[in-house]
């Protein structure tokens, strides 16, 4: 866009710079190892995160969930006004039973998530994978399901009360684990969908609402 035509600057020259730029920036070296720490191991890779949602009366409420990276599913979420260490610390034991628990767990540095969390993280046989200062691409996976839960649902509500968005949100992580189709599953969903055949040929496509209607599935119509 600044008036230079192709025979006075090589498009293929122009990359051929800045790749040896990038291969000279240590930040860019940093992103490549973490995408490929990412790549090679996400099917034991979990993450877990904080946002917060305000009321109707302006009240702060803390949503805290843990996401599975390979499968998008949601393992575990909980709702309070008042986290704290020994708080994240249950949900974590109450996330992972047993022999549940995925070899990495990646978080932010967030002050909640203190050297108690993190040795706790260790004695379940967890390696903690803490992003980098002001890197939130780092844990890109929660982040991203803040975003679906922001936009599909909380955009569009007055929330009442602490119990009204656990309900809420309920309803939403069993959409999203059962109903809601990505792109990065091969347009499957978290917890797997069976594909529903088209049954005759006078069957239609029905809508199926959710959410209060928010949100949708579709399925062919039975045959009556």
């Amino acid at each position: 866009m600044l008036g230079y035509t192709k025979e006075e600057i090589s498009q293929s020259i122009v990359s051929r710079y800045l790749r040896r730029s990038r291969s000279k920036n240590p930040d860019h070296k940093k992103r490549q190892s973490w995408i490929t720490f990412l790549r090679n191991h996400r099917h034991a890779i979990s993450a877990m995160d904080l946002f917060v949602v305000p009321t109707v009366n302006f009240t702060t409420v803390y949503v805290f969930f843990i996401i599975e990276h390979v499968k998008r599913k949601i393992i575990h979420f909980n709702i309070t006004r008042h986290p704290t260490a020994q708080w994240v610390m249950q949900q974590l034991r109450n996330a992972f039973p047993f022999d549940s628990a995925p070899q990495y767990l990646i978080f932010d540095r967030d002050k909640i998530f203190s050297s108690q969390v993190k040795q706790l993280i260790k004695n379940m046989d967890i390696e903690p994978k803490v992003i980098s200062y002001k890197a939130p691409w780092q844990n890109g996976v929660a982040e991203r399901w803040i975003l679906s839960a922001r936009v599909d649902l909380i955009n569009h509500i007055i929330v009442l009360s602490e119990e009204h968005l656990r309900q809420l949100l309920k309803k939403y992580i069993n959409y999203y684990n059962n109903d809601r189709c990505h792109l990065s599953l091969d347009r499957n969903t978290p917890k797997g969908r069976s594909v529903q055949h088209k049954p005759s040929a006078s069957s239609k496509i029905i809508p199926i609402p959710g959410l209060g209607g928010l949100q949708h599935k579709y399925e062919w119509q039975k045959a009556a």
